[in-house]
């Protein structure tokens, strides 16, 4: 792998992590992965170093400058997105997890992902587009029928063809129980499409032969039970033969702060031909696969950059000279290199915890997701499937709250040069700053942890969770009992919380305040994985330079941030009603 080092992303730092940490080589002895080794993970990083280097990262600026715009009713894009999202597709990244049938070769989520993040630290509003495509053509070849998927997926997984999600309505936006978009079942069991959607990634555009929408439209009563899924294309035909244009119309595009690369649409489904994916009722849980997918990705977004905001403005602090040391007297000494200040080294060392903890959380959730895909029994994959369901709301939300956090300090790293945009630091905060609403926004996030996943199958995930965080400190108790004693102590006062949380058997009560409890628990995972870091590092390395580094970060991370979780975790185990009983008049 390449570890040159870069300003898009740390590849000295994802090195370790796959391979030194993560252990991902040892992916290599289950028989989904068996055919793979350290030369082929290799092999596949570094040519997606070399694309983001070449085609995605030259127009990141240019593609924000110059927004998709609507011109004659149709979409137009500036002219490097194509090429680009061509050579992602050729190079195999759509179908690069699938199996062989699918043209894939069943790689490995943990190498993918990682690959991935330098496509998104790149260019992140280019690359959604695959993004999207990938996760709408997993759910279909996962849940629909084996004639749709030869329709559908070929030309997908070819990147001739782009998938969307559409979900949000003008006025419903996540109350998706309230969705009225309508589908009626035909003689010849397709179904009619009536309705609009609204916040559509990729939703129209003319850099793809055809567009994959995947509609949640109302086939039943009220509530989410009765919504159905349904795969409606823009254009009817096969592929290159494209013969009319379905009942899907462009209602306008949306302007965003950030993301300007990803066209965002508003649209009108007339009579839109639609096919049914899997079952009546069942579209909120199909839907689910790509939601879940999305929300790891977005999280993976945010990671990108946040990583790369870091690199821009550690480069940047190296290099501008301003100020003189604290106990300089004499006016005549020579200026330092502003990374010399106090405040600036905060600043970089927020940054950098806030980079290489997300990194963290990205890495070991598709670590656990292969687990849950290809271990060697039944027993490990449900058990690591229970990981991952208590693990993604964090994965999602934590790199998206504090990574956007990071950001906002690279500005203020630059001064004045910050927020101007002969620097891609202010870029990088506006893309970053719309992660937190993106797939569930952060409040949501918080209700589906503490109102759901520390909960399933009666909180086996947790508490798997909880034991991994105490091995950790177990194995840290002599060598660094400064990480391993604060870890330990908030450990314990976050399960004691969550059964405090419950007792009541209270929604009102548990979740006025589960915000704050995603917050907290994040942090905890977090440092238990710097933490671990620091573990995996062992005596063999102890003496470099980066080793030094990861145990100074982690160090940093439990001393100056973590103990924020304590007034967090006090006040759910106060179960404070005020925000739930709240006159809205005093607001």
């Amino acid at each position: 792998m390449d570890t040159r080092e870069s300003l898009i992303l740390d590849a000295a730092d994802i090195n370790f992590c796959l391979y030194d940490w993560l252990d991902v080589e040892s992916l290599t002895d289950l028989e989904r992965y068996a055919e793979h080794s350290r030369e082929t993970f290799d092999g596949l990083l570094d040519v997606s170093r070399q694309l983001s280097e070449d085609l995605f990262a030259p127009h990141n600026r240019t593609g924000d400058l110059n927004e998709p715009t609507l011109v004659d009713g149709k979409v137009q894009t500036i002219d490097e997105v194509k090429p680009a999202l061509k050579a992602f597709a050729d190079a195999g990244f759509l179908t690069a997890t699938m199996d062989e049938e699918f043209g894939g070769f069943s790689l490995p989520a943990t190498i993918y992902r990682a690959a991935f993040l330098w496509f998104q630290a790149a260019n992140v509003g280019t690359v959604s587009y695959a993004l999207l495509t990938t996760g709408a053509a997993n759910l279909i070849r996962t849940h629909a029928t084996e004639e749709l998927q030869k329709k559908f997926l070929p030309p997908m997984l070819d990147g001739r063809w782009f998938g969307t999600m559409n979900l949000s309505e003008p006025g419903t936006g996540s109350a998706l129980g309230d969705l009225t978009t309508a589908a009626t079942k035909q003689e010849d069991g397709t179904y009619r499409l009536r309705g609009d959607k609204m916040w559509i990634s990729g939703g129209d555009q003319e850099i793809s032969e055809n567009i994959v929408h995947l509609v949640l439209a109302r086939t039943g009563g009220p509530g989410v039970k009765g919504l159905s899924l349904f795969i409606v294309p823009k254009w009817l035909g096969e592929p290159g033969n494209l013969t009319e244009r379905n009942g899907v119309t462009l209602v306008g595009v949306n302007h965003k702060m950030g993301y300007r690369g990803t066209v965002n649409t508003a649209l009108n489904y007339d009579d839109a031909t639609g096919y049914l994916i899997g079952e009546e009722g069942r579209g909120l849980f199909y839907m689910f696969h790509m939601m879940n997918e999305a929300r790891i990705g977005v999280g993976a977004g945010a990671t990108a950059l946040g990583v790369t905001g870091f690199l821009h403005s550690r480069d940047y602090a190296r290099g501008r000279i301003q100020g003189r040391p604290l106990d300089a007297k004499d006016p005549k000494t020579p200026a330092v290199p502003i990374i010399r200040h106090a405040d600036v080294r905060r600043m970089l060392l927020e940054q950098k915890a806030y980079a290489e903890g997300a990194v963290a959380v990205i890495l070991y959730a598709a670590k656990v997701l292969d687990e849950s895909v290809a271990a060697s029994s039944p027993e490990e994959r449900t058990a690591a499937h229970q990981l991952l369901e208590v693990l993604t709301p964090v994965a999602k939300s934590w790199p998206s709250q504090w990574c956007l956090e990071g950001n906002s300090l690279a500005i203020q790293v630059l001064g004045g040069s910050g927020y101007t945009r002969d620097y891609p630091v202010e870029q990088f905060y506006r893309d970053n700053r719309l992660n937190p609403i993106h797939e569930g926004t952060h409040g949501i996030q918080g209700l589906d942890l503490l109102g759901r996943k520390v909960l399933l199958d009666g909180g086996s995930g947790f508490r798997d969770l909880l034991g991994r965080i105490t091995t950790t400190c177990d194995g840290l108790a002599d060598s660094h009992p400064e990480l391993a004693d604060p870890l330990r102590s908030r450990t314990t006062r976050l399960a004691e919380v969550t059964a405090i949380a419950w007792e009541d058997k209270d929604a009102g009560t548990a979740l006025s305040n589960a915000t704050m409890y995603l917050e907290a628990a994040g942090d905890i995972i977090v440092a238990w994985l710097l933490a671990d870091q620091v573990r995996a590092l062992g005596e063999k390395t102890g003496s470099e330079d980066f080793a030094k580094s990861k145990l100074f970060t982690a160090s940093f991370f439990i001393d100056h941030l973590l103990p924020r979780v304590d007034a967090q975790l006090d006040l759910v185990a106060s179960k404070d009603r005020r925000l739930h009983d709240l006159d809205d008049a005093l607001i």
